[in-house]
């Protein structure tokens, strides 16, 4: 079972830090180190074997920890060292955007690049060695998946949470931009680790990497059994490795602790296609049109598995239903980009292409549109 997480932890993890401080006098201050905790816990949940192949995602090496220990100040207030933070980031290391890969804290300190939860990784890092308190944050709003081969592979959203001054903050790639999340839940280490190995495991099933994401989609289950995101992406494993029924029966058992995860029915329903029960299939999927009305990513999902059928007039209804739900994500419009192409219609792909980088500028899928449009 997961471990439940709120904000308390973050706060007790301060207040020993501030103990540790007072009690310390003028001796030099040592931060708490995490990971030797997190190893513990790794150690207590999984195999040797498998314990020892984990990185954790928000440890640095020294030449990093030497270089925030000589460029930042651990002392002022919160709000300062918080900002002087972010100002080393997207400042001292000139931080970029990249979807793929995603990276740990010290890979993404010397590459120069990420995702939001490489940022993640490297922000929690250096706020616990400058005594902040930071955690992870799971974003909640939608869920949200990507359709790929036939199946959906799922990722979560993660960002930063801090109470700053008092005040919980959330902070992601883009910390100055107003964001208007509507649900987000601190989440553990352990939970924080899962993620980014699913994330890793996304990202190989992506580009045909079984062995790959087997590996990784394995210790992510394994630190996190109820963790519906990983559960969905090892099922993709089985059904492309022909272990169908092995996927079927990993669906059925997540199903039961997520009854309503369009991700984890969708691809049952896929498994029960392949296996030749096409009744179980078509019962799962009038379930699943039932349930999501209000889910704009489901109907982008039923827009691409139509256009994927070449069936362009059911793929712009689809589009065009996910475009009423709600016309402020980019996904919307990246995926109305689609079936335009595939009508011929340019002008309206690069309405939506436009619109689309308005409410997200750094989506990779939609910038590779503009790029191909642009050539037109």
């Amino acid at each position: 079972m997961l471990l439940e997480m709120d904000c308390n932890r973050a706060l007790l993890i301060a207040q020993i830090m501030a103990i540790m401080v007072s009690v310390g006098g003028c001796s030099q201050y040592e931060p708490l180190d995490e990971t030797l905790i997190i190893r513990e816990e790794l150690d207590a949940r999984m195999p040797a074997e498998l314990a020892a192949q984990v990185v954790v995602p928000y440890e640095l090496d020294e030449t990093v920890r030497q270089d925030v220990e000589a460029r930042l100040n651990p002392s002022g207030s919160e709000r300062r060292r918080t900002e002087e933070i972010l100002d080393f980031v997207f400042g001292g290391i000139d931080l970029r955007y990249s979807l793929t890969p995603t990276r740990n804290a010290v890979e993404t300190y010397y590459t120069r690049e990420g995702n939001c939860l490489s940022f993640v990784n490297l922000f929690v890092a250096i706020g616990r060695l400058q005594r902040l308190n930071p955690f992870y944050v799971e974003v909640e709003d939608y869920q949200r998946w990507n359709y790929h081969e036939g199946v959906v592979v799922s990722r979560g959203h993660i960002v930063a949470g801090m109470y700053v001054d008092g005040e919980l903050s959330t902070f992601d790639f883009l910390p100055y931009q107003p964001k208007a999340y509507r649900d987000f839940e601190p989440i553990t280490d352990l939970q924080a680790i899962a993620h980014y190995y699913n994330n890793l495991g996304a990202e190989a099933l992506m580009g045909g990497d079984l062995e790959e994401a087997n590996g990784d989609l394995q210790i992510a289950a394994s630190l996190a059994p109820d963790f519906d995101k990983a559960v969905n992406n090892l099922g993709i494993v089985y059904l492309r490795t022909g272990e169908t029924t092995r996927a079927i029966e990993l669906y059925r058992r997540s199903l039961e602790l997520h009854p309503d995860n369009v991700p984890l029915m969708t691809n049952l329903a896929r498994a029960y296609q392949q296996e030749g029960e096409v009744e179980a299939a078509k019962e799962l999927l009038e379930r699943l049109e039932e349930s999501n009305e209000a889910n704009p990513f489901f109907y982008v999902y039923r827009g691409d598995l139509a256009l994927a059928d070449d069936d362009l007039e059911t793929a712009l209804r689809y589009m065009r239903k996910a475009y009423r739900t709600d016309s402020n994500l980019p996904e919307v419009h990246v995926g109305l980009v689609r079936v335009y192409l595939a009508l011929g219609n340019f002008k309206q792909a690069r309405h939506h292409v436009e619109r689309a980088l308005k409410l997200d500028a750094t989506h990779e899928e939609a910038r590779k549109y503009a790029a191909m449009l642009a050539q037109r």
